[in-house]
């Protein structure tokens, strides 16, 4: 990844962040734990005038090991 890619990243975070300051709280909390085996992850997406949309997801050991291959390539 170049530099400008980089930056352009880093600006994005921040204005994200600074849009969301409570999400980015949220999932510093969540994350501050290990993600174990077993644990759900749910998501839900409400649009304007439309029912919300909720999927979730049972972490399995092989979900695990990828997001350990994530970080390891965000490094």
């Amino acid at each position: 990844m170049n530099a400008a890619t980089i930056m352009k990243l880093i600006s994005a975070k921040i204005h994200f962040s600074r849009n969301h300051p409570r999400f980015q709280a949220f999932l510093k909390s969540i994350l501050s734990q290990k993600i174990e085996e077993g644990t759900i992850i749910e998501v839900t997406v409400t649009r304007p005038g439309e029912e919300p949309v909720t999927a979730n997801l049972k972490v399995m050991q092989s979900d695990l090991e990828m997001f350990d291959e994530l970080k390891g390539l965000a490094q």
